[in-house]
């Protein structure tokens, strides 16, 4: 429950980075996957995944910033 919270939030603030954490996480697809099916390259659903997982591990262990 606390995930799906945390990407509601995610999709919120940022749609693309929400999309992308639903293809990899939920929907099991490569970067290289996720880059054919957005339209996006490479480096960018790479750079995006990253900046989305730190925010989710954030989130997710109740620190603030």
């Amino acid at each position: 429950i606390a995930f799906n919270d945390a990407l509601a939030r995610l999709s919120t603030l940022d749609e693309r980075q929400g999309q992308i954490v639903e293809l990899r996480f939920l929907g099991g697809l490569t970067v290289d996957e996720v880059a054919e099916v957005t339209g996006l390259s490479v480096s960018t659903i790479e750079r995006e995944w990253r900046m989305a997982r730190a925010w989710l591990r954030r989130e997710l262990s109740g620190a603030t910033t």
